[in-house]
This record gives C-alpha cells, sequence and structure tokens, in this order.
C-alpha cells in the first residue's frame, strides 16, 4: 500500500523546483484542457508539480476536485513513469469535464509521455553504447 503514497518526496514544492521543469521541459504532452511539462530529475523516482490556476478553473471545488484526481492518477501510475519532474497546467475548461474524462485524459498524457521518455532514453542508450 506504501507504493502508492503521495509523500513531500513525490512532489515539487517551491519554485526552485518548479523552475528547471518551466525553463528547460523536455518533453511535452497536451491536449485542449491539459499541458504536461516534463524534465529528467536527479531524483531517483517520478515528482509532481500541479499548477491549477483559478483564472482556468474558477471555482475552488473544481480547482480541488482536479487535483484530486490528477494526484491520484500519478499515485498509480507513479511505478510506471520515468524519474522525471512533472508539471501539470490545467487549461480553462478542465474544471467543466466530468471526473471520469479527466481521468481518461491523463491515463493517455501518462502513456504518451512513458512513450516519449522511452523513445528518447533508448536513442541515448544507443548513443552511449556506440
Amino acid at each position: 500500500m506504501s507504493d502508492f503514497g503521495f509523500s513531500k518526496k513525490l512532489r515539487l514544492l517551491g519554485a526552485a523546483d518548479f523552475q528547471p521543469v518551466f525553463k528547460n521541459a523536455r518533453y511535452k504532452v497536451s491536449c485542449q484542457q491539459l499541458l504536461l511539462l516534463a524534465y529528467d530529475s536527479d531524483t531517483p523516482f517520478p515528482r509532481l508539480g500541479l499548477v491549477i490556476a483559478k483564472k482556468n478553473i474558477a471555482k475552488a471545488v473544481q480547482r480541488n476536485r482536479v487535483k484530486r484526481i490528477l494526484r491520484e492518477s500519478f499515485r498509480h501510475n507513479q511505478s510506471l513513469l520515468p524519474t522525471l519532474d512533472i508539471v501539470i497546467l490545467a487549461r480553462s475548461g478542465l474544471g467543466a469535464l466530468t471526473s471520469e474524462q479527466i481521468r481518461k485524459k491523463i491515463e493517455r498524457h501518462w502513456v504518451d509521455l512513458i512513450h516519449k521518455a522511452g523513445k528518447t532514453s533508448e536513442t541515448r542508450d544507443n548513443e552511449n553504447a556506440g
């Protein structure tokens, strides 16, 4: 059960944690309502940061629901994710989606991110080997 926790070590907490991801995002996965930015991490596990602006999701109840769904999805998929610092940005319209629609979108984004990061790490491994 502890594999599915979301302790402080799995979170991007301060501006210093978020800044490298925003400045040097190596991987980007997006749709109309969500944007995922990811950057290779020095930590042996993936970390998550959320940017859910009041401008894009006006009501606190909706913002909290979205954050809860995104964190839950991260917890369930963290063992599959490469060691990246990941920032999820909410775009307008995300709060209007049902919980199930948000879950489906983020699950699709995790698959895309794993695929993109996996391809890049394979390319790096091949370059280092040859």
